[in-house]
């Protein structure tokens, strides 16, 4: 979801726009540890697979609009780190060259769909994946695109919901806070849905034709025992 200027208030959009700073450079250090001569070219097609499904939006709340986030099916194909990087450079994109998300309003976009959603996504991922995986030697691609569909609903719904806790604190809107929430994860919960099927077809897809590529079944088949 894109929030453009003066949802929140300034002090608001300050502390969010640091936490976005310091998560976003965490990330630039340790996406080295992901990336390597094979994984390079596919971050940035899916920064460019995104940034494309992210363009077809519409109005949730004015001001605000509801679109595909990208988060999970990132953090599954290359890294939680790197896929946040991948969200982020999108969304600084389309804020200013698309006007699409406000300038003032760029840290909070970020610290909810490159930090919380494609956390919460590659979170999610991972325990599933860990849970099915359970005296197995790998899982089968239609098993990984399940896995892939929840994390991605999981992670679009805690995306809006960081919204609504940015609104909580410094909401400089009339709409109350329970219409809000409710209309905010109501809409997200049916956009989940809809970017939980294109990222496991996506996922799949990969799977099928270079499992070697897939970051959350290399971090699987890599991960040694405690």
């Amino acid at each position: 979801m894109h929030m453009s200027d003066g949802i929140v208030n300034a002090p608001t959009s300050v502390i969010f726009g640091v936490i976005a700073v310091a998560a976003i450079g965490l990330c630039a250090v340790k996406a080295r540890t992901e990336l390597d001569e094979r994984t390079v070219p596919l971050a940035g097609l899916v920064a460019a697979f995104v940034f494309a499904v992210q363009m077809v939006n519409f109005p949730i709340l004015p001001g605000v609009s509801g679109h595909l986030l990208g988060g999970a099916l990132a953090a599954i194909l290359v890294g939680p780190f790197t896929g946040a990087l991948c969200i982020a450079i999108v969304l600084i994109v389309q804020s200013l060259l698309f006007a699409d998300g406000g300038i003032t309003a760029l840290g909070t976009n970020i610290t909810n769909m490159a930090v919380v959603g494609v956390a919460v996504g590659y979170g999610t991922a991972v325990a599933l994946y860990a849970i099915a995986r359970r005296g197995k030697a790998d899982l089968p691609v239609p098993a990984l695109g399940v896995i892939a569909f929840i994390a991605a609903v999981i992670g679009t719904a805690c995306a809006a919901m960081a919204f609504v806790v940015e609104y909580a604190i410094g909401g400089a809107g009339a709409t109350s806070l329970g219409t809000v929430a409710a209309y905010m994860f109501g809409t997200h919960v049916l956009i989940g849905v809809g970017e939980g099927l294109i990222t496991a077809v996506t996922v799949m897809a990969v799977a099928r034709s270079r499992p070697d590529l897939v970051y959350l079944m290399r971090r699987a088949r890599t991960a040694v025992p405690a």
